[in-house]
């Protein structure tokens, strides 16, 4: 089992081969790219940033919750920061396991509990030559049906402190909040 925050190209064949054994009858990679639209608008680029050592952590966690829930060491994730193009890896999530439901099961939870609680920040950059911060839960939580801005754990942008997740703006400050 291994996280990582890294500043490189995502290499997805190389995380594969960390989780290949013989034991294991099913392989799952997620890569989440840069996509060239975003909520209609058209996207050239975006630009990740992290509260490293929190980031880090929350990441080490929910890879060993996923481990322990569905039995398997063969999980593997990496978190791009900095400046990405489009059709650029930003997140891969590797996992390994004898099965293959349980192998699609554990990376679908380890996407899922990284959007919703690693603090990790998305500048998405546009054609139009404007840049706005997007709230990383927004998507997330319509994903799973709940209304944007509702998250616990919600990460916020640097500088930003709240006490509850009614008060949050992810955006730093000094930059207009993305319309909806």
């Amino acid at each position: 089992m291994r996280t990582a925050l890294v500043e490189r190209p995502i290499d997805a064949n190389a995380l594969v081969a960390e989780v290949q054994r013989t034991s294991n009858g099913a392989t799952v990679l997620f890569l989440g790219t840069v996509r060239e639209v975003n909520d209609n608008r058209a996207v050239t680029g975006l630009e990740y940033s992290a509260y490293a050592a929190m980031a880090e952590g929350e990441m080490a966690r929910i890879a060993a919750e996923a481990s322990a829930r569905w039995s398997t060491d063969d999980v593997v994730v990496e978190h791009r920061l900095g400046v990405l193009g489009l059709g650029d890896a930003s997140v891969a999530i590797v996992v390994a396991h004898p099965h293959r439901g349980a192998a699609f099961e554990a990376a679908r939870y380890v996407i899922e509990e990284l959007k919703r609680r690693v603090p990790v920040w998305k500048l998405e950059h546009y054609a139009d030559g404007t840049r706005e911060w997007v709230d990383p839960t927004r998507q997330a939580a319509s994903a799973r049906g709940a209304p944007p801005n509702t998250e616990a754990h919600m990460p916020l942008a640097p500088g930003h402190h709240h006490s509850t997740a009614a008060d949050v703006d992810p955006t730093p400050a000094g930059i207009a909040e993305p319309t909806r």
